[in-house]
């Protein structure tokens, strides 16, 4: 499969250069979207040989990844790998993600359920529970719905309608995904480190809310 590894990035220049090379290692095709950083995240990525399209302002991680989305479905890609920047997913585990893929699956999520117990008691229970919740709207067996180490096939990204640009844009991609028939699966996977607090832009409170809101317009009006 002609595959395009993306990785949304804002302001990571001081973690994104090893996960740029462990990706290459595994392929060739990769691109990262700088999200407006401020830093010199997109000097750092084309330094260590990854083709980068930078948004002028800050657009969100969906945002982010649907430019991605937009350039491999314009460069004939039949699917892309989604990892974030700072370290936390493996490019190792790719080989996991293809063979899901190879199998016929749309959309292949990297689960760390397995991990939960490792992670702050917070951070636990809001996984758990947003993954019971959106396993409840899209209809399909979801154990962690926050991971953004994913596949998606182009067959996916050409059907969908995205409409949210932060991220809860993962989260709507999978109520979806699952309610249009599309074939969803949860992969375990090993990570770099569990909690991701101190490298994270997510904002519990705000986009816990969001991710709400979106979960619920996507299951009964989208």
């Amino acid at each position: 499969m002609k595959i395009l590894a993306i990785i949304p990035a804002l302001n990571a220049e001081h973690t994104i250069a090893p996960v740029i090379d462990a990706v290459l290692a595994q392929t060739s095709d990769l691109v990262v979207i700088d999200d407006g950083s401020t830093d010199r995240t997109g000097d750092v990525a084309r330094a260590h040989g990854a083709k980068v399209l930078r948004h002028d302002v800050n657009r969100g991680k969906g945002g982010a990844l649907k430019t991605g989305f937009t350039y491999a479905l314009e460069q004939g890609y039949e699917g892309v790998i989604t990892l974030d920047a700072d370290g936390q997913h493996l490019p190792s585990e790719i080989p996991k993600f293809l063979a899901a893929a190879k199998e016929g699956h749309d959309l292949v999520i990297g689960g760390r359920a397995h991990l939960f117990e490792q992670m702050l008691p917070r951070r636990r229970m809001a996984n758990r529970f947003s993954a019971w919740c959106i396993g409840k709207c899209s209809g399909a067996l979801v154990t962690d719905s926050q991971s953004g180490f994913r596949f998606y096939s182009a067959n996916l990204l050409r059907k969908l309608k995205l409409r949210t640009e932060g991220f809860d844009m993962e989260s709507e991609v999978i109520v979806l995904a699952g309610r249009k028939g599309y074939r969803l699966v949860t992969i375990p996977i090993d990570l770099g480190f569990v909690n991701g607090l101190s490298t994270s832009h997510y904002k519990p409170l705000h986009d816990t809310l969001r991710i709400a809101w979106t979960v619920t317009r996507a299951r009964l009006f989208w």
